[in-house]
């Protein structure tokens, strides 16, 4: 793969993963729950669904959601499913003791599959990389494959990278949640969000 076409796909990665959806809500929600450290379970879990869908493009079953519309909203109305659950969960999460919140974890395993499933259910996701990856890679070359394994270990090490900077924002946050009614703010504010991912997720509609 040539130099300037990696930049290139460097920057599409950045722009794809700085872009606020439901991944960077999920992250953003355990960072300010549980700080930098401990939100490395949900971010690793995101890169695992995203993985996913890298992989099934890469052996062209991501081409099943681009062509059949019952394929592409089953995954959709699950994920959109799954997002009003999360949302729901989140509003009426009842406000804590900041020093009773390392007894009141869930764990890390639940996180780290919780995260995954947000990725993994996102058909949108599937049908821009399959968009996105023939922009860059060159048919003329023998190894397509190393391209596009380039390609797809870009996307999770740039979003990696992204995921823990939305962590470290959110974390700093924090010192700020110590009173019943931040807490309740912030509970309304990230249930709503992932509601509005929810919403933004079954409005997109197959071409």
């Amino acid at each position: 793969m040539e130099t300037d076409v990696w930049l290139a796909f460097f920057v599409a990665s950045l722009l794809i993963s700085v872009s606020p959806g439901a991944g960077a809500v999920n992250t953003m929600s355990s960072g300010l729950r549980y700080g930098v450290r401990d939100s490395l379970p949900a971010i690793f879990g995101l890169q695992l669904g995203y993985g996913a869908q890298i992989l099934l493009v890469g052996i062209g079953l991501g081409a099943l959601l681009a062509s059949s519309s019952l394929a592409f909203n089953i995954v959709k109305w699950l994920g959109v499913i799954y997002l009003v659950w999360l949302g729901y969960k989140k509003w009426t999460q009842a406000p804590r003791e900041i020093e009773r919140v390392a007894a009141d974890r869930e764990s890390r395993s639940r996180r780290f599959w919780q995260a995954a499933f947000v990725n993994l259910t996102n058909p949108k996701a599937t049908v821009f990389l399959l968009a996105l990856f023939p922009q860059f890679i060159d048919p003329q070359a023998q190894s397509q494959a190393l391209q596009f394994t380039i390609m797809g270990i870009t996307l999770i090490l740039v979003d990696v990278g992204v995921m823990l900077g939305y962590a470290s924002l959110a974390a700093q946050l924090s010192r700020w949640m110590k009173s019943r009614r931040r807490q309740v703010l912030q509970n309304r504010v990230f249930g709503g969000m992932f509601i509005g991912a929810a919403t933004l997720m079954a409005s997109y509609r197959h071409v």
